[in-house]
């Protein structure tokens, strides 16, 4: 995982460092130069335009020029404080934008780079390091590439930080030990699966790994359907399925699943008289009102359920909204040994918080896990999972792909298998998002829909459990 640090926690590694800061500035503007001369194709002959800040960015910008500049490149450099808003700069091939890093807080108003590619120092002058959005009341440079240090900034992962930097690259430079040390929010890898996710053994059999699934309505299970079909291509070994008022048999279309009946209320109990053999539960997809509490109950069924069983859970959904707030929630999580992992989307935030996330999403999801006592994951793009310590796990897989009815119960269906399979909640849960956004990548472009996932998902994991086999 590499390891993610607000420029305040940035800052604090660069004052730490054991090594001088004119060695920081040199490796720094090396890894600029090398980054300038991938986006040219070759240095001689280009024209290069520096915008060049005060602080270690301007010194960074510098050194690349010089670099650069060895390497048969035409090379200006323009003070940033010599430039007008919105001016025009020279006619170049490439703008190094070097003028302002993370620790920029008042409005900035960038040149106008022409045709010329852009390429950031550190993150997009102007862009919040902790929002990923312009610094209220000015602007931002929207750069081809960014080249970051040390670790990755919030801001080039959320918001619209991820537009504004284009393709991000890391570079050490020297700082990477004390950058792990410090952090308390990690961007998840493809390798990361395979590390966390134990291949099932040999001799394992279909309970070892089973899932329980509560959701869907009468006449109206395509919820939970979605999420036991992602649990069984996810790796589960069993996916049980339950649906409140539905008929003896539980009503399902014939699959791979196995049905049970529940009543329309009160079905907590029954749910849980079930789940004894079962690793993992997923409640909430498709309850519909079924999730709410009966009028003069003091507290809704999906509450009891999680009460009434010991497997780690995901809530999802209807479930999410039918607890009534947060206070609910730690009235659950504070009386159960096994874990809890809320899943919902900002909507569903708003109505468990009572607020919208916000533009520090970091903030707003370490805060909620804090106060609930679960784990959190809040759905978008890039998706942020708190738990209620304090760190943060961030998939940035995520696409519009995965813009379209029924994708989020397939990630809960696939947390709930991972879970299943020995998982830790926390970590369960940052990986089904990653897995998540890299299977939709395996499907179309347009017109993915939600039941094509699953398949995709067995893919995908099937891909980079081959390929640790071939590298070990």
């Amino acid at each position: 995982m590499i390891p993610v640090l607000t420029p305040a926690e940035m800052g604090g590694v660069d004052r730490a460092a054991a090594e001088p800061v004119d060695v920081l500035v040199e490796r720094a503007g090396n890894a600029v130069a090398g980054a300038s001369r991938r986006l040219l194709g070759g240095t001689y002959g280009k024209r290069v335009v520096v915008i060049a800040g005060p602080g270690n960015n301007g010194a960074d910008g510098r050194v690349a020029a010089r670099i650069l500049a060895r390497a048969g490149a035409s090379v200006r450099i323009v003070e940033v404080k010599q430039l007008q808003p919105g001016q025009r700069l020279p006619d170049a091939d490439l703008v190094i934008d070097a003028a302002f890093g993370t620790g920029l807080s008042r409005p900035y108003m960038p040149s106008d780079p022409g045709r010329a590619a852009v390429l950031a120092v550190d993150i997009p002058s102007g862009l919040s390091g902790e929002t990923g959005v312009p610094v209220a009341g000015g602007q931002a440079v929207r750069a081809d590439a960014t080249v970051t240090f040390a670790a990755f900034k919030p801001g080039l992962l959320i918001g619209e930080g991820p537009d504004y930097a284009g393709h991000v690259e890391l570079h050490d430079i020297g700082l990477g030990e004390l950058a792990s040390k410090t952090a308390r929010a990690w961007l998840v890898e493809d390798d990361d699966v395979v590390h966390y996710l134990p291949a099932r053994p040999r001799e394992s059999h279909k309970w070892q790994s089973a899932v329980q699934v509560v959701g869907g309505s009468p006449g109206m299970p395509g919820a939970p359907l979605l999420v036991s079909e992602a649990a069984l291509h996810a790796g589960a070994g069993y996916a049980r399925v339950g649906v409140p008022g539905s008929p003896p048999g539980g009503g399902l279309p014939p699959g791979e699943y196995v049905g049970h009946d529940l009543p329309a209320q009160g079905w907590a109990k029954d749910a849980a008289a079930g789940a004894e053999r079962a690793k993992a539960l997923v409640v909430g997809p498709g309850l519909g009102s079924s999730a709410r509490a009966p009028e003069g109950s003091a507290g809704s069924p999906v509450a009891d359920l999680l009460l009434a069983t010991g497997m780690p859970a995901v809530v999802d959904a209807d479930g999410i909204t039918g607890f009534g707030g947060l206070a609910a929630v730690h009235s659950v999580t504070s009386r159960r040994d096994a874990p809890v992992v809320l899943t919902p989307h900002a909507g569903e935030f708003a109505q468990l918080t009572g607020s919208a996330p916000g533009e520090d999403r970091f903030a707003a999801v370490r805060d909620t896990a804090a106060r609930s006592g679960a784990v959190v994951l809040l759905k978008g793009s890039t998706t942020l999972v708190a738990n209620p310590d304090g760190r943060v796990l961030v998939s940035a897989s995520g696409s519009s792909r995965l813009a379209t009815a029924g994708t989020g119960d397939v990630l809960s269906g696939i947390i709930g298998a991972f879970m299943a399979r020995g998982v830790p909640a926390f970590e369960a849960a940052a990986l089904g998002a990653h897995v998540h956004g890299r299977a939709a990548w395996l499907g179309p472009e347009e017109g993915l829909v939600a039941s094509e996932l699953p398949v995709l998902v067995s893919l995908w994991l099937s891909t980079m459990r081959e390929a640790e086999m071939r590298e070990g």
